[in-house]
Parts: C-alpha cells; structure tokens; sequence
C-alpha cells in the first residue's frame, strides 16, 4: 500500500522455517534473554522512527479465507504490520533495515528474501 508517502510494511514469520526451529530449541532462559533483547532493540526502534510511524500496527491473529465457498480458517505467514511516512519507497525499506524482527527474533519467509514486504 502506497499514497503519496505512506507505506505498508509486512513483517513475515514461518512457523516451520530452521530460524524458528533454531529459537524453539534454545534453552528457555536464553530463549527469554533473547526475546527481552528484541524488546528493548523493538522499543529502540521505535523511538528512532517515531516520527515516521503512522500507525504502529502489531501481530495479526488469525487468518480467516472468505471466497464465494464461503468462510474457512487458513493459517499464512503473515505475522505482523506497521505503517510509516517516508520520503520513498527505497527510504521507507532503509527504515527496517537490521530490524530486531529478523536480528534478534526468527522472522523470516522461507520464499522471501527479506522479512518485511514494502
């Protein structure tokens, strides 16, 4: 989504992906480290592009198809989202460049080559 300098990010994350695999098979007190690490690197985040949030978004739960065969749950790699004001699409995707979402946590799409969709 794009209008005018307002930009969609979609953070991706597998739960079958070997990064998740990897973080699900840490012990839990440095799996608990990590995820504080990624809190306060998340937080840091912020605070850096405050002015550039529109809206902060957050995690998606779940995921719900409707077609003309009518409702059925479906499960997607898609984790999350946020909205952010740039100048460009390239200065949009320079934001989440060494994101804690891929840094610090598992996140990531096994078919993508980056963690955030623009």
């Amino acid at each position: 989504m794009s209008t005018n300098d307002t930009f969609l990010a979609v953070f991706l994350g597998s739960k079958t992906s070997a990064k998740m695999a990897a973080w699900n098979a840490l012990p839990e007190a440095e799996r608990r480290a990590k995820e504080q690490q990624g809190i306060a690197a998340w937080k840091a985040w912020v605070e850096k592009h405050q002015a550039s949030l529109v809206s902060m978004g957050g995690p998606l739960g779940k995921t719900k198809k409707v077609d003309a065969a009518g409702i059925a749950d479906i499960s997607n790699e898609i984790g999350a989202f946020t909205v952010v004001r740039a100048g460009s699409h390239e200065a949009a995707a320079k934001m989440f460049e060494n994101h804690p979402h891929f840094t610090v946590f598992p996140g990531c799409g096994p078919l993508a080559t980056c963690d955030q969709l623009m």
